[in-house]
């Protein structure tokens, strides 16, 4: 099988490209570390602003605790065409109470899950971007994302 070939994609398109990937793809993958052991599992943002995601998390998961000893993690988003969005950043906890409000009351599967804002278990993590690429395809070459200042 060939290397799939693509024009070059030129920087201005870079950011729509990926946030299309984002809007396709929706269900990213959440890369994190456990010790010295790299952790994946499928997440499901309750909110999207630009390229800082949002993720929904209960206090007993596992992850919590990785993300509390490293708060370094990767998103990888790949849509249905294998186009594919890798957020390096880092996970902190939403502590603004009215953007919380926003997302509660924007997800009503969250809002069923969990019946109250004040649920002691919920935790919403802020994955703050430090750097994105995007891959069109196969093609094996990842583009830079900008992600603003």
């Amino acid at each position: 099988m060939a290397k799939p070939t693509h024009d070059p994609i030129e920087p201005e398109a870079l950011i729509e490209l990926a946030q299309a990937t984002i809007r396709s793809a929706r269900f990213p993958q959440l890369a994190s570390l456990d010790g010295d052991q790299p952790r994946l599992r499928p997440v499901s943002p309750v909110r999207v602003d630009g390229f800082t995601v949002y993720v929904a998390n209960l206090k007993q998961y596992h992850k919590t605790g990785e993300i509390a000893s490293n708060p370094k993690v990767e998103l990888c988003y790949l849509d249905g065409d294998h186009n594919q969005v890798r957020i390096t950043g880092v996970a902190e906890v939403l502590d603004d109470a009215e953007l919380l409000a926003e997302i509660w009351e924007a997800n009503p599967l969250l809002r069923n899950y969990l019946g109250s804002i004040d649920n002691p278990n919920l935790i919403i993590y802020r994955i703050v971007p430090n750097n994105v690429r995007y891959m069109k395809e196969w093609a094996l070459e990842y583009y830079d994302v900008p992600v603003g200042s």
